[in-house]
């Protein structure tokens, strides 16, 4: 069989690849039952992830422990995939002040596949095991493939060559965890079902990843102590909307009016979480970073004793 029929059988056998049902008139619909037909289908993808949770779980929990170990985390994707994944790592360090180093994204095809679909360079399983070479992977770092068919080369190679160079291993994929074949230390597989138009999925399967790969770094920044009650407070002040957020934070945590907020973040040097604890602990900038240092950054513990309170 030559490889290009290979190819044929094995997209016809995805769950991704095959005609819905429920959409088969839409192309007779009018704006908006085309529109209702899409919104019917998307209602479908939050419980497909809902079903994936323990493993989204164990997930999150290999990223936490590879941070603290000096670890990084890197997603590997190709097209649609790939563009989510770097959306997400970008996204991070305004949000949490992350180093840009802690989560990285990998394309096929590199930099312009960002901007402009890069035909074929998802096709060779080398690509993606030289780009986690040229990324230094290591056992310390893991390495999340993200790819709806689950069999995109470029993906596959990259998780084989991360898993070979001791790292740990996860992949987001949106077709049955019963027909996923691939060694990984967690496979994440939320099945959304046939798209509204046939393989395209950038729809509810690129919504499904993004849901995903939002709550890995969002549960691992809150695991990291970056979050208060239900606030960043680890963000950069890095452009005004910022600045201004920033601000608010301390005064919706701490009851200060907008003058004192903007002064007390100025003597904590514009980091927030000093600025929270200043306030609410009654202490000087000092004893403020003291007493985060000594509960492992977490802005609670840091208020109430100087001490990490049990994460669970």
């Amino acid at each position: 069989m030559s490889k290009e029929r290979e190819l044929f059988e094995q997209l016809k056998t995805l769950t991704t690849e095959r005609r819905n049902p429920a959409t088969m008139t839409i192309d007779s619909e009018d704006t908006a039952g085309i529109l209702r037909l899409i919104n019917n289908e998307d209602k479908k993808v939050a419980f497909a992830v809902e079903k994936e949770l323990p493993y989204v779980a164990q997930a999150v929990d290999i990223v936490v422990n590879a941070f603290k170990e000096g670890g990084r985390l890197f997603y590997a994707g190709a097209g649609t995939s790939g563009r989510i994944g770097i959306q997400d790592a970008a996204e991070c360090p305004p949000t949490y002040g992350s180093d840009p180093r802690l989560i990285q994204g990998m394309i096929a095809g590199g930099k312009p596949a960002v901007f402009k679909a890069q035909e074929g360079a998802e096709d060779y399983e080398q690509n993606g095991m030289n780009d986690i070479v040229a990324h230094g992977v290591d056992e310390n770092d893991v390495v999340c493939g993200i790819a709806a068919s689950r069999r995109t080369p470029y993906v596959v190679g990259a998780v084989k060559k991360a898993r070979s160079l001791g790292a740990k291993t996860i992949f987001v994929t949106t077709n049955p965890r019963s027909e996923f074949n691939i060694e990984v230390d967690v496979a994440i597989c939320p099945e959304v079902g046939p798209e509204v138009v046939m393989g395209s999925t950038r729809m509810k399967s690129g919504t499904a990843q993004k849901l995903v790969l939002n709550m890995i770094t969002t549960a691992v920044m809150i695991k990291l102590g970056k979050v208060y009650e239900n606030m960043m407070v680890d963000l950069q002040m890095t452009n005004k909307k910022l600045e201004e957020r920033s601000k608010r934070i301390v005064m919706t945590i701490t009851g200060v009016d907008y003058d004192e907020a903007e002064r007390v973040l100025l003597e904590a040097g514009g980091h927030v979480k000093t600025a929270v604890v200043m306030v609410r602990a009654g202490v000087g900038p000092t004893e403020a970073r003291a007493r985060l240092q000594n509960a492992g950054g977490f802005v609670r513990g840091a208020i109430e004793d100087g001490s990490e309170k049990k994460q669970a």
